[in-house]
């Protein structure tokens, strides 16, 4: 249930028409060839991405490990290629749908963290103010989604270090410490903050998969998407962050089941209790504010 969550299309029983073993291993070898250059036609690898989806979805669900799939898959970790498996697997625009969503809902919720949850706890007030000197003068998109989420963070009492991983600016993908990253989809932040850093990279089982994204939004998505492409649960410490951006802002509304890791035999609810209550709390307040 926790791998098959959300999705729609996860484990393909059969070929595409047309398609043979052989072909789907010849489509597979030209990806990678084509992921060698730089100049790799967009329309092409969206063409074969898709049409390698079958084998793709083979190949995760058979459990290889996060190299192999990288060797094998190149794409699948690139804004690209995760685009066409994540549409394959939910149905859905992974990256038209956050921009859209962040469009539509992102201020209006930052505006409830920063008015009304502000004063909620100490912990939050804290996180809030503490955000305010990073961030400066900066303003912008970019940098009222950085802060949506620290305090999203915040609000749900999870840690920013089971999310994000710090690194000097200048710090290169070999010279990472990968040993103390977390196990779980972790973007690493190339600056002393978010508001700092200009570039951000993806770490999945502690291996640099994607090492150059220049936007905070992208690894936002790249991160996200992750869970679900790789088979990934969301660990404890950020069910329910993960499943607040999940149900808002990707909208993958599952009415059973769970993606969150299972620690003990506790029974988890279908909707956790705290991602609804911070959903009815903010339509009451926008109902109010009229």
């Amino acid at each position: 249930m926790q791998d098959t969550y959300g999705c729609i299309n996860w484990n393909v029983k059969f070929l595409p028409i047309g398609e043979t073993q052989v072909s789907q291993q010849q489509k597979m070898e030209k990806l990678q060839n084509m992921y060698q250059h730089s100049d790799a036609n967009p329309k092409e690898v969206t063409c074969l991405m898709k049409s390698t989806f079958y084998t793709q979805r083979q190949h995760v669900n058979e459990g290889k490990s996060i190299n192999c799939l990288r060797e094998e898959w190149p794409f699948l970790f690139d804004e690209l290629g995760m685009i066409v498996h994540f549409k394959g697997l939910t149905g859905i625009d992974i990256k038209e749908t956050l921009t859209h969503n962040l469009d539509l809902k992102g201020k209006r919720l930052l505006n409830y963290l920063t008015t009304v949850c502000v004063h909620k706890s100490k912990r939050f007030h804290q996180t809030y103010a503490r955000l305010q000197r990073m961030r400066g003068q900066q303003s912008g998109c970019s940098e009222d989604v950085k802060e949506m989420l620290l305090l999203l963070l915040s609000y749900f009492d999870e840690k920013e270090e089971s999310m994000f991983f710090h690194v000097d600016d200048t710090c290169l993908a070999e010279e990472v410490e990968l040993g103390q990253v977390p196990l779980t989809p972790t973007i690493i932040v190339c600056g002393q903050s978010c508001y700092s850093s200009t570039r951000y990279m993806l770490s999945l089982d502690r291996n640099l998969v994607n090492t150059n994204i220049s936007s905070f939004v992208s690894a936002l998505w790249l991160m996200f998407g992750s869970y679900y492409c790789f088979n990934i649960h969301y660990p404890s410490e950020l069910a329910s962050t993960l499943e607040f951006l999940q149900r808002c802002f990707f909208l993958i509304n599952p009415e059973k089941g769970t993606k969150v890791e299972n620690k003990n035999s506790k029974r988890r609810l279908n909707v956790n209790p705290r991602v609804l209550t911070l959903i009815q709390d903010l339509a009451d307040h926008e109902w109010r504010e009229g």
